[in-house]
């Protein structure tokens, strides 16, 4: 009954059927209108539910072969096959393109522009180009999404004008299709467009595809798009970073190692330390098993520092996979891998160790801020090299010749860390503690930056007194160390807190124990007390004290008295996973020896140990026996 109802309409209608034995004909590929649709063989194959055959009661006057355009697979494969500019530019003269053909045209031509170096102003004046962006123009609605979005960041890549009538008619469009697109056509489409983005019009449209993805981001499928989407839009949108990290903490068994090392980055550019994600992208990176990039070693170094995400399985990889390569490595990789372990706090001696013979070996090839970078990095994590006399006389050969050219800031970071590693000479503490100099960066326009640098120039000014004795000035005037050491004053962390009451109930008295004491080296005591040639305390208060910024007191010091700073050790104090302080606390215990005291280290790992108070004051009492005891054995 079917069979005889449609061939009743197709008569009415004046529409031939083919025969049904007639071969189903190519639909791939070609334009049919809903009427060519129907008169295929296949559309009939099935429709016969009665038991006689059924013969159609109007014979076909002509019977029609429907076939693909054979001029526009010839344009496409002309396309493909072309192997140059001139021969891409050429098809347009002598075939009839469609706009979705011209796209692809432009296509080409842009990637052969890139890839031949050619000069984009050429090609863009030439007219058959014109030719192919005016067909877009005026077939937009039939380009392909695909097409359409390499074609916008094709454009963008040769450079075309922002108000280029063709570009905006193509931003137009995608515009108008940002929900009709793939998701994979968008995230395509925000690894290139943040970078261009220039306008209003293209901000808008920026802000629109950034909507568009937090609303689709449940439709990502692969670890790709999220790396994608994390590195481009991240930062543009805090919403999406925050989806886009629950979806990564889903793929993170996917993600390659140079996914992972674009995630951590991304993370860490951003200050989101999240720790669901980067324990996962961890266990999983170790479960890779292949050749690394020397880049991913580095990079995944410093995120994970920057981030300070400790993680030592990952942290023994990379430095494992960077030992062997050491020799290979350019002067800029070197630097680089030095300050990613040193923001690890991570020492790996024999990488350490290969570092330094390669900076002592290729000292001469190496700028520089390179080796001020590589300093500072030794200085951070208070490494010495096994080759220190040699290697630090190639570091002053190269570096005494360019302390008048160089950058302010950067020279009192250097001298800073050469006093953290006692190689500092009179020649760079003239330098930075000239009156002349240190007014530069303390005052004036750059006086806001320099806030964080005074304390440096107190430190420095410190190690000048304290332990350079070949050294006669000059030296920071007593009115730069009372202000520029204020700032430290009574800024006592809990563990600091704690250790002052335990200490005060230990004396016994309030009077006989000063808590938060600043010095004039730039540096906090969390507890000072003061004892006899018997131990036993005395009231600080009345004695003279050399070592503040304001004097007080009046009596001096008993014979045989001595003084004792009780220091709290703080995790942050200390190289990762060891019990070695890091290069300023260690500065910090040599000054305070060398003015005169007995330093009382109370680490974290001991003190978070003690319950009661009675165990906390036993702990210290015992503690300062032994500083006692160990000096009168020196």
């Amino acid at each position: 009954m079917a069979a005889r109802l449609i061939q009743r309409c197709t008569r009415h209608l004046s529409i031939s059927f083919l025969n049904v034995s007639a071969p189903a004909t190519v639909l791939t590929a070609c334009r049919w209108s809903p009427a060519e649709l129907y008169q295929s063989s296949t559309s009939l194959a099935g429709i016969h539910t009665s038991f006689r055959q059924h013969t159609p009661d109007l014979t076909p006057a002509t019977e029609h072969t429907y076939t693909c355009q054979p001029e526009h697979v010839k344009v496409d494969e002309l396309i493909e096959s072309a192997l140059n500019t001139e021969e891409l530019l050429q098809i347009p003269s002598e075939h009839m393109v469609t706009g979705n053909q011209a796209a692809a045209l432009l296509n080409r031509l842009c990637r052969n522009i890139v890839e031949q170096n050619l000069d984009a102003q050429d090609v863009l004046k030439d007219s058959r180009f014109q030719h192919l962006l005016n067909a877009v123009n005026g077939q937009i609605s039939s380009v392909w999404n695909g097409n359409l979005v390499s074609l916008l960041r094709n454009l963008f890549v040769i450079r075309v004008d922002a108000n280029n009538r063709v570009l905006r008619s193509v931003e137009n469009e995608i515009h108008w299709r940002l929900r009709r697109l793939s998701l994979k056509n968008l995230a395509w489409l925000a690894g290139y467009y943040t970078s261009y983005a220039q306008t209003d019009g293209q901000k808008v449209l920026l802000s629109d595809i950034i909507k568009n993805v937090e609303l689709r981001w449940t439709e990502i499928t692969d670890a790709k798009t999220v790396t994608t989407l994390m590195t481009k839009l991240g930062p543009l949108s805090s919403v999406l970073m925050g989806r886009l990290e629950d979806k990564g903490l889903e793929l993170a068994e996917f993600f390659t190692p140079e996914d992972t090392r674009k995630v951590v980055l991304a993370l860490a550019m951003q200050n989101r330390r999240s720790i669901p994600l980067l324990r996962a992208l961890s266990y999983h990176f170790m479960q890779k098993h292949c050749d690394l990039k020397t880049g991913v070693l580095i990079d995944m170094a410093f995120a994970y520092g920057k981030l300070n995400f400790q993680q030592t399985q990952v942290f023994q990889r990379l430095a494992a996979e960077l030992l062997p390569r050491v020799p290979e490595l350019s002067p800029m990789d070197v630097m680089r891998c030095t300050k990613s372990f040193a923001y690890l706090k991570w020492l790996n001696l024999p990488l350490f160790e290969a570092l330094a013979q390669y900076v002592h070996e290729h000292c001469d090839k190496m700028t520089e801020m390179q080796l001020c970078n590589i300093i500072m990095a030794f200085a951070r994590l208070n490494y010495q090299p096994t080759i220190g006399e040699a290697f630090y006389a190639k570091i002053h050969e190269k570096l005494s010749t360019a302390l008048v050219e160089m950058e302010p800031f950067l020279l009192v970071d250097l001298v800073w860390s050469l006093c953290i590693l006692q190689q500092v000479n009179p020649l760079y503490l003239s330098k930075v503690l000239d009156h002349h100099f240190f007014q530069r960066i303390t005052e004036g326009t750059q006086a806001q930056k320099g806030e964080n640098y005074k304390l440096k120039l107190v430190h420095i000014n410190a190690t000048a007194q304290l332990e350079c004795s070949d050294y006669n000035g000059p030296y920071l005037p007593t009115h730069c160390l009372d202000s520029w050491t204020s700032v430290t004053r009574n800024n006592l962390s809990p563990l600091g807190s704690g250790v002052c009451e335990a200490l005060q109930t230990a004396v016994g008295d309030q009077t006989k124990c000063r808590c938060g004491v600043s010095t004039m080296y730039g540096w906090i005591i969390d507890g000072e007390v003061v004892i006899d040639s018997e131990n036993k305390p005395l009231a600080v208060q009345e004695y003279t004290a050399p070592h503040g910024p304001q004097p007080e007191g009046s009596k001096p010091l008993p014979f045989g008295a001595k003084r004792l700073a009780f220091v709290a050790r703080e995790f942050p104090h200390y190289n990762s996973r060891s019990r070695d302080l890091l290069g300023r606390f260690a500065m910090a215990r040599r000054h305070l020896q060398a003015a005169g005291f007995l330093v009382v280290d109370v680490p974290y790992y001991d003190w978070l140990e003690l319950k009661s108070e009675w165990q906390k004051v036993a702990y210290l009492k015992d503690k300062m026996g032994k500083a006692i005891a160990e000096e009168m054995a020196q």
